[in-house]
Formats: C-alpha cells, sequence, structure tokens
C-alpha cells in the first residue's frame, strides 16, 4: 500500500510530522475523516475513573451533525432556530420506540427527562442517552445546540481504556486539523481523574479513513498543548 509505505523508516511522528502525513495517505475518493486514537492510564471499571466530557473543535469536524431535542412545546422553536433536526416530546419518544435513529446526538431539558424512561434503553445502547456529564441535559438548549452543530463532541473512555474521535477532514488546512487536533487531547488531558496516578496519556495515534495509523510523540504533543 503506498500510504503505508510513507510510514516506513520511522515508528513516531511530532504533531505536524503527523498532521502532514494524515494528509498525505489520505487515498480515498471521498473527503477522509481524521481520527484521533488515546490510549489512557485509567480503570474504566471504576466509576471515579471514567473519563467523559465535551469539547469545542475551533474548526468543527467537518461532519453534519444531526442532533433531535426532547423538549417540551414551549422550548420546540427554540431548538428548531438554533438547528435541531427535529423538536418535541411524545411523537419523537414515539418514533424512537418504532425504531427510528436518524440522528448523531440528542439533547433534553431536565424536565423532559422523567419521560425518557421508555427510551431510556434503546438510546443507552447507541450512547444516545442524553446526559449533564456530556453536556446534553440542558436548560440553554438553544446555546447547546448552536455548539454541536459548530464543532462541539463529546468523548469518553470506552471498556478498553481507549478514546477515539473524528477531529477533521483531510481536506483541512494543516493549520486546522492541528489546532483542532490541540484543542481536543488539552481537553482529554486536562480532564485526568484525581484517582489515576501514573502515567495518564499511554499512547497518542491519528490515521485517516482506510489510512495507517501514525504513532505521534508524546512529549511533542504535550509541549504543544502549552
Amino acid at each position: 500500500m503506498a500510504a503505508a509505505k510513507l510510514l516506513e523508516g520511522k515508528t513516531v511522528y511530532t504533531l505536524d510530522e503527523a498532521v502532514a502525513l494524515l494528509k498525505k495517505t489520505s487515498t480515498t475518493k471521498f473527503d477522509s475523516s481524521c481520527e484521533v486514537h488515546m490510549r489512557l492510564g485509567v480503570d474504566p471499571t471504576h466509576a471515579e475513573q471514567m473519563v467523559r466530557s465535551t469539547v469545542a473543535l475551533p474548526n468543527g469536524t467537518g461532519r453534519t451533525v444531526r442532533v433531535i431535542a426532547f423538549v417540551n412545546e414551549d422550548k420546540a422553536k427554540e431548538a428548531k432556530s438554533a438547528g435541531a433536526d427535529k423538536a418535541g416530546m411524545e411523537d419523537l419518544i414515539e418514533d424512537i420506540t418504532k425504531g427510528w435513529l436518524e440522528f448523531d446526538v440528542a439533547v433534553a431539558t431536565p424536565d423532559a427527562m422523567k419521560s425518557l424512561g421508555k427510551i431510556a434503553k434503546i438510546l443507552g445502547t447507541k450512547g444516545l442517552m442524553p446526559n449533564p456529564k456530556a453536556g446534553t441535559v440542558t436548560t440553554d438548549i438553544g446555546k447547546t445546540i448552536g455548539e454541536i452543530k459548530k464543532g462541539k463532541v463529546e468523548y469518553r473512555t470506552d471498556k478498553q481504556a481507549q478514546i477515539h474521535q473524528i477531529f477533521g477532514k483531510a481536506s483541512f488546512g494543516e493549520q486546522q486539523l492541528k489546532e483542532n487536533f490541540v484543542a481536543f487531547v488539552k481537553a482529554v488531558s486536562d480532564n485526568k481523574p484525581v484517582a489515576v496516578k501514573g502515567t495518564y496519556i499511554k499512547n497518542i495515534s491519528v490515521a485517516n479513513s482506510m489510512g495507517p495509523g501514525i504513532t505521534l510523540d508524546i512529549p511533542s504533543v504535550m509541549a504543544a498543548l502549552k
């Protein structure tokens, strides 16, 4: 594979080198997504070591994010004006009960949460349940939807203590990709649980759709965060 040959002879890369390689190793006919993969020194089986929050990427992800809002009638207009693809309560819950899941993020006002019991398992299994820790349960529904549409993303550790996130497109400029990467990694770094001892960020790599993984030199990455 021609893209893989670009990585021969070296095992780790500085941030600048990795971002340049991300663009060079993009061989798809479509606009490849650029992904960051992190392995953390946490134990996800302990709730106090779960890493989960949100971060606003300065240049967005390059993806069109479909957002729905669980709100009462008085908030539905605000939600739709802010960019929600659908907003409401009973009709929306009924659609999801019947299997409709054509959205990426669900937000809700605090008073709406009590109505989501019948679809909690459906949303939870897909990782779509509104959650205060993810910033998707909010009283300021319009602002939250606007931020998500512009590039605010949620991240969380999986069962293997890893985090995976799209942070741009291959069509982005190198500076845009670098700014998004730094914003994302800094957010994860600043969110280190108090209970975690020892090395927190163990490995970081980036890749584009169907491209090879590019392992980053951790010290150079941490220097870029300052």
